[in-house]
């Protein structure tokens, strides 16, 4: 398997780096870099990477915004975000985004490659800063019992229940999210399993519960 990547940084000396050191690492390919998000959007949903390893901090469109871009145009294409900030905010909202991985500019290029490998197996992947400060920040905010029922559904599977709650029919939300009316039913009963809920006027009442809409 080739694992192809796209580098998104807007520092040139770091893209320069990584990719001569990915490119000695077997199976991996860097076909195109970018030095803002519009670009790397642009460059995900023409050339189709397996990987986009996305910075935050760029011009003309932030990693967050972008990767939201990039999950709504080809989700298939998996983000690892690779940045210096370690503000819960920030990591919050690139997981919220769509991205598969966290990884701090401080980490070891080992640990890139191994959260390349993560991804590419269809598995996330957080530095184990992150892991532990994401982990005692919601232990330490909520006791367990009180924990969102949220939390068991992936982000796509968020992002159907609010378009659903919205009162969005099946062809709307297959046509917003570039997917077949099938998938989302493939979503909704994957939802309602997952939920133990199993009408739709019930589950508009448990994403109003959960703070996912505010219909």
């Amino acid at each position: 398997m080739n694992i192809k990547i796209i580098l998104a940084d807007d520092h040139q000396m770091l893209r320069e780096g990584l990719r001569r050191l990915i490119e000695e690492q077997q199976g991996m390919t860097v076909i195109a870099e970018a030095d803002d998000g519009r670009a790397t959007v642009e460059l995900a949903t023409r050339l189709k990477p397996d990987i986009v390893v996305m910075d935050i901090a760029m011009p003309r469109m932030n990693g967050m915004e972008a990767t939201r871009h990039i999950m709504s145009k080809t989700p298939n294409v998996k983000v690892l975000a690779l940045s210096m900030h370690t503000d819960r905010r920030f990591i919050v909202e690139m997981l919220s985004a769509g991205a598969s991985g966290y990884l701090l500019k401080e980490c070891a290029f080992q640990e890139l490659i191994t959260a390349i490998h993560a991804l590419a197996d269809q598995r996330t992947y957080l530095s184990p800063k992150i892991s532990d400060m994401i982990v005692k920040d919601y232990t330490c905010r909520f006791p367990h019992s009180e924990l969102s029922s949220l939390m068991i559904l992936t982000a796509r599977e968020r992002e159907v229940l609010q378009l659903m709650a919205e009162g969005k029919p099946t062809r709307d939300i297959a046509s917003i999210l570039l997917v077949s009316a099938k998938t989302v039913e493939t979503y909704r009963q994957q939802i309602m399993e997952k939920l133990d809920i199993h009408s739709v006027a019930e589950l508009t009442k448990f994403a109003v519960r959960e703070g996912l809409t505010s219909l």
